[in-house]
């Protein structure tokens, strides 16, 4: 198990980066601090904009109400948040589906607790797209053939997206070059010819089109309805154990989300109190949807693609991820 764990630390989100939480005791996280009727839980997190529900639930209350302190581990880099939560790190953390369903896959005991972020459904306009430098001849997702295309990780999430946003455009997928690439190099590595295009989230992408890049294609769009792109996740060790707490947890993000959802103009305010995203920059940001309840379809669907891509070691079983 720590061999896989190790494993999958190396590439398991979406993300630019992936968080730990604080050293400690895995026991004394596990069971939390109370203090007036208030439980301190430990929450892994990202610093990028598909979390901030989360941010402007607490501002809001609405962890409070339920009974909850979150205690917010984030990190630029280090250890993956899969196994930070699976090791008993910390209790609740947040990950793209893929990396959840490649975690089951390779049992390791996980369980979803609420939904995470979800794709606007909008081609073009969505939050995250492939780009090409302004006068590129890559028109179409189906020019990739043969085309170097940066993706943050491999045998991940955004490579099932190009492959079938290629797929959709009459290409075949097995021909596009894949390359590895942080999501904030992506611009500069894109402008200065390194890769032919990128698959790139907000805030890159506001800032490839700043320098003039064009969206070819809407990946997470291409891959399924309204796509449901991350989750917040518990281990089974835990939700057996304080089965309570995960539902005041499910509670309380399930209306910090509806919250965000409906105050687009709050949610984008709150992420520069933990974000270092220009202002100039995060008012050019396309915002995710953050629907309260995860899109079954969709997860099946993304269960399905990377199951053809090779991403599993066996059928993932969606309805035991799933809350």
């Amino acid at each position: 198990m720590r061999r896989l764990l190790v494993t999958l630390a190396a590439g398991a989100l979406m993300v630019t980066a992936s968080a730990c939480g604080s050293s400690g005791d895995p026991e004394a996280s596990d069971s939390g601090s109370s203090s007036g009727g208030t439980t301190t839980v430990k929450l892994g997190l990202i610093p990028i904009v598909d979390v901030a529900p989360v941010y402007l639930g607490q501002k809001k209350g609405f962890y409070s109400k339920h009974g909850l302190k979150l205690d917010i581990s984030t990190a630029s880099g280090g250890a993956a948040i899969v196994p930070g939560v699976a090791s008993g790190q910390f209790p609740f953390g947040f990950s793209n589906v893929t990396s959840l369903l490649i975690a089951q896959t390779s049992g390791v005991p996980i369980k979803a607790v609420s939904n995470g972020i979800a794709s606007t459904g909008v081609q073009g306009k969505d939050f995250a797209g492939i780009a090409v430098k302004k006068g590129s001849s890559v028109k179409s997702a189906k020019d990739l053939e043969g085309k170097k295309v940066a993706i943050n990780t491999l045998k991940n999430i955004n490579e099932s997206a190009v492959r079938e946003s290629v797929r959709k455009a009459g290409g075949d997928p097995d021909k596009v070059k894949f390359v590895e690439l942080a999501f904030d190099q992506m611009p500069a590595a894109l402008d200065g010819g390194q890769v032919d295009a990128a698959c790139a989230v907000e805030p890159a992408l506001a800032t490839i089109k700043s320098q003039g890049g064009q969206v070819i294609a809407s990946p997470l769009v291409d891959m399924a309805a309204n796509t449901t792109v991350a989750l917040y996740f518990t281990s089974t060790r835990y939700q057996q154990q304080h089965p309570d707490l995960v539902k005041k947890f499910q509670e309380a993000t399930a209306e910090s989300l509806a919250y965000a959802d409906a105050h687009p103009d709050e949610a984008r305010r709150i992420i520069t109190t933990y974000t270092k995203i220009p202002a100039s920059v995060l008012a050019q940001v396309t915002l995710p949807k953050w629907p309260a309840e995860p899109n079954k379809a969709s997860i099946e669907a993304l269960a399905k693609l990377g199951e053809e891509d090779g991403f599993f070691k066996k059928t993932p079983d969606v309805d035991a991820l799933l809350p």
